[in-house]
């Protein structure tokens, strides 16, 4: 090409004549656009391959959060041994240890009654007297009647003594000795019989004055001066021993095993608050009651201070002996058509579902008398759509329940 053809096409043509120093300045300017252009390329890809390695590891953990938010987390527990026992709360009603109404054994009208309710008596102490005007009539009728037995005995002793002078000196014949013999027995015997009768009126006598049988307090009085006291029963006052009294209280069937004799037990009285009385299990019936499925108990309880009142509504803490059956939580049931159900939980992180027997319920944990272990897993609060062969994942202690899947 020629240099016109040169200029034509706008092609710059090396000049031989052209300074040396103006070529290196525009090499120096080639090659570094060229560095220029690569670092830039190079920057570029790093670029794009930190974004592709984000969103490697974004997905990652989107695919971890998601497998660990499908698991199905579940909150478990163990079987408990029963080692603790159970206070059994029951009402009762304190009553005197010996209570007894006091009647009169003699017909006649109240001269005087020395006791009033509230009053505390001793064994022996005279609480009334009665005028008794018919039995010290037939005591005195009595008396004479034996006298007059008496003179006929000793008419008779003496006869039989001088008939058997007679008889050994054969004046009499020896019928005639026993018929007088005979005589003189009646005539003892008849005596024996007026005794007999004296005394069983003199001992209506002592029943004028009406004792206290027991040291006590009269918690009742029926009668007043004057009124007419007949042989009908009636009481003239109600005598309560109040150290120590009796508390009777009826236990369950379910629990009637549980209750021996000597058992201590605590009883308390709403009235009385903060105090609490110590009482110990006298005596069982030994034999459930068919009418309420009940064990009658009656409990001794000292009262020396006499803070308690015969009468009292009281309320009854039994202590009952501790059994080895095993306790589960009440939130570890399932109630379903076929019956009670717990979820157990095996090493694999599968679900069995077993059936279980219930026994005694305790609020919060209920008896279990057959089918579960104590190295069973039980699930609490399983879902109802809990099925056998799910899988699951225990959850850590102090985890939340997860946002997907049955408890």
């Amino acid at each position: 090409m020629t240099e016109q053809r040169h200029a034509a096409l706008g092609i710059h043509t090396p000049d031989a004549d052209a300074d040396p120093h103006d070529q290196l300045k525009r090499g120096q300017i080639a090659r570094r656009t060229r560095i220029l252009t690569v670092v830039v390329l190079v920057l570029l890809a790093v670029g794009a391959g930190r974004t592709i390695l984000s969103r490697m590891a974004n997905a990652k953990s989107l695919e971890a959060g998601t497998a660990e938010r499908a698991k199905v987390y579940v909150k478990t527990a163990l079987p408990k041994t029963n080692d603790a026992g159970q206070t059994l709360a029951l009402p009762g009603t304190l009553q005197g240890f010996v209570q007894s109404p006091i009647a009169a054994r003699a017909a006649g009208y109240l001269r005087r009654w020395t006791k009033d309710i509230g009053s505390r008596v001793e064994k022996g102490e005279v609480l009334a007297e009665i005028e008794t005007p018919e039995i010290d009539q037939q005591l005195t009728q009595a008396v004479a009647a034996r006298e007059q037995t008496a003179s006929s005995m000793e008419l008779a002793r003496s006869t039989v003594e001088r008939w058997e002078g007679l008889r050994k000196k054969d004046v009499v014949s020896q019928q005639d000795l026993d018929e007088k013999r005979s005589s003189a027995a009646q005539a003892r015997a008849n005596l024996a019989a007026a005794d007999a009768n004296v005394q069983r009126l003199r001992q209506l006598e002592g029943f004028k004055r009406v004792v206290a049988p027991f040291s006590g307090v009269i918690t009742k009085r029926n009668v007043d001066v004057g009124d007419l006291i007949d042989l009908s029963g009636k009481p003239l006052f109600t005598l309560s021993q109040t150290d120590p009294l009796r508390v009777y209280v009826n236990v369950p069937q379910s629990y009637a095993q549980l209750v021996k004799a000597g058992q201590p037990v605590v009883i308390t009285q709403g009235e009385l608050r903060g105090q609490s009385f110590k009482g110990t299990v006298a005596r069982t019936a030994a034999s459930i009651d068919t009418n309420t499925r009940t064990m009658q108990v009656e409990i001794a309880l000292p009262n020396k201070e006499g803070t308690l009142m015969p009468g009292a509504y009281v309320q009854v803490s039994l202590p009952l002996q501790a059994t080895q059956s095993l306790l589960v939580p009440t939130n570890a049931l399932l109630f379903r058509g076929e019956g009670s159900r717990v979820a157990l939980v095996d090493k694999a992180g599968k679900v069995k579902l077993r059936a279980v027997t219930l026994g005694r319920n305790y609020g919060e944990s209920v008896e279990v008398i057959d089918g579960v272990t104590r190295t069973d897993v039980l699930v609490l609060n399983p879902s109802d759509s809990l099925a056998d062969g799910d899988e699951v994942a225990v959850a850590p202690a102090g985890k939340d329940a997860p946002a997907k899947g049955p408890l």
